[in-house]
């Protein structure tokens, strides 16, 4: 089975009567979907490059293996309501009083910072059902 985050018009039309005009529609950018993953742990590549990112950050330390929380936050709950643009900010600017480091010096993390929300969004939505993926073939 494969999965794909909804897109707005899938929401929009999954609402029913909420849709927008043609004309707005068509001068809607075309969303692609945020990762897509086949079997709760087969994922897109750029997924991948997310759990990659994780691993070489080693986020674990403090969030757990299953991104679940220890000294960290649970990632998986977290994700249910904070934002992305929230999530890029505590990851780039790190909230020292709380113990979470910034990583905006690190390359690695800030040029896959949008497949690594993706991967985490990804398990907090449970649409990824374990936390170590493959990419899908």
């Amino acid at each position: 089975m494969r999965i794909a985050a909804p897109t707005l018009a899938a929401v929009l039309a999954a609402l029913g009567g909420l849709a927008a005009s043609p004309a707005a529609l068509a001068q809607a950018k075309v969303e692609t979907p945020l990762y897509t993953v086949v079997d709760g742990y087969k994922v897109d590549a750029n997924t991948m490059k997310g759990f990659r990112t994780w691993r070489q950050a080693a986020c674990d330390r403090c969030h757990g293996a299953n991104q679940e929380g220890m000294v960290g936050p649970s990632l998986v709950n977290s994700l249910k309501a904070l934002s992305k643009d929230e999530f890029i900010k505590t990851v780039r600017d790190g909230r020292l009083e709380k113990g979470m480091q910034s990583f905006g010096t690190s390359q690695a993390v800030m040029d896959n910072i949008d497949h690594l929300y993706a991967y985490l969004k990804g398990r907090s939505d449970g649409a990824i059902t374990r936390a170590k993926v493959e990419e899908a073939k």
